[in-house]
């Protein structure tokens, strides 16, 4: 997990006008960067750094070698050699225009940021942030003259609607980088793929966040499709799965299975549903791996055991699957519910 309580920003602060090169929009450089005043460097630090709030890594990637990626050339030249800051900025601001090519992309103000004393997981290190802020609010300002008082408009940042992180580590791997893009529209990859171009680190949290993921899937699409299980029997899963990586440290693909999925044509089932899962999204889930709480309590947060009856009841499972009969009379069907307290 990275931490800013001790951050600071180093020097300089760069800020170019990005826009949309589809229709012509120009790029705006600046002549000498910003230092800005001790007054609002706090003010700064907050704006830059706190959506960063996942622990969830990526690192730069190129299909061929890390050196194609024009990203990363520019940051690893820039976080070496930190007095040349000003030449990778401006060659990071023409990169970042070159890929604003898609016609539904914001023009914005693209900022570079130096930072130190930064915290990754118990180490301190410098770091590059790379942000673009696309929009703008209005705030309303009161103004006192003398006597009386003037209210007005301004329009100003209240959050960047693109950021990224460039810890100085593991340069070898493509860097620890952190990611924040609050564009959920068809200009979304152009950030992430296009202009950094990373992709998930499989670390700890990757593969956590992977397995529940598949799991959930095939419990609630897979299962009910190949086998004759009721809605509290997938309930009993879910809540089975989310036990057991809330109750180790590390996971154990014999381990799970056997604890959580129990039935052996049942587990053959899941490790197909899960070779198909990894080849659909190029990625590779080990058999074994240390389990990130982060990823837990996110994870958890999805797997819902409800079973819904038409539109007049929900019956939330929390726990022990003995205790609900499920059974059909002249009524119609029906499930039979027990319990010792009522709240």
């Amino acid at each position: 997990m990275h931490y800013f309580e001790n951050a600071d920003i180093v020097d300089k602060i760069y800020i170019y006008k990005i826009g949309n090169k589809y229709i012509d929009e120009p790029l705006i450089s600046c002549n000498e960067g910003i230092t800005p005043k001790p007054s609002i460097k706090q003010d700064l630090m907050c704006l830059f750094v706190r959506q960063f709030t996942r622990p969830e890594y990526y690192k730069f990637s190129h299909d061929t070698s890390l050196d194609l990626n024009e990203a990363y050339v520019y940051l690893r030249d820039l976080l070496e050699s930190p007095s040349n800051s000003k030449e990778q900025a401006e060659y990071l601001a023409q990169l970042l225009y070159r890929k604003s090519s898609h016609p539904q992309i914001k023009s914005g103000e693209f900022y570079v940021v130096c930072f130190n004393n930064v915290i990754l997981n118990g180490e301190t290190l410098s770091a590059v942030g790379l942000f673009k802020s696309e929009s703008k609010e209005s705030l309303i300002n009161v103004v006192q003259n003398g006597n009386s008082f003037e209210i007005e408009k301004v329009n100003g940042i209240n959050k960047l609607d693109k950021g990224c992180l460039i810890f100085n580590t593991k340069k070898e791997e493509g860097y620890v980088v952190a990611v924040v893009d609050n564009t959920n529209k068809s200009d979304a990859k152009y950030w992430v793929e296009d202009f950094l171009g990373v992709k998930p680190r499989q670390d700890m949290y990757f593969q956590t966040q992977n397995f529940m993921s598949v799991c959930k899937s095939f419990v609630t699409k897979q299962l009910p499709s190949e086998f004759e299980v009721s809605k509290a029997d997938q309930a009993e899963i879910l809540n089975r799965s989310v036990q057991y990586f809330r109750e180790n440290d590390e996971f154990s693909m014999q381990g799970f299975t056997e604890s959580v999925l129990e039935h052996p044509e049942v587990i053959e089932s899941f490790q197909a549903y899960k070779e198909r899962y990894q080849t659909e999204r190029d990625i590779e889930i080990e058999d074994s791996f240390a389990i990130s709480n982060d990823a837990v309590k996110k994870q958890a947060r999805s797997f819902k055991s409800v079973i819904k009856l038409d539109k007049n009841f929900h019956i939330y499972v929390h726990g022990n699957r003995n205790l609900i009969e499920q059974g059909e009379d002249e009524k119609g069907r029906y499930y039979k519910v027990y319990y010792t307290e009522e709240y």
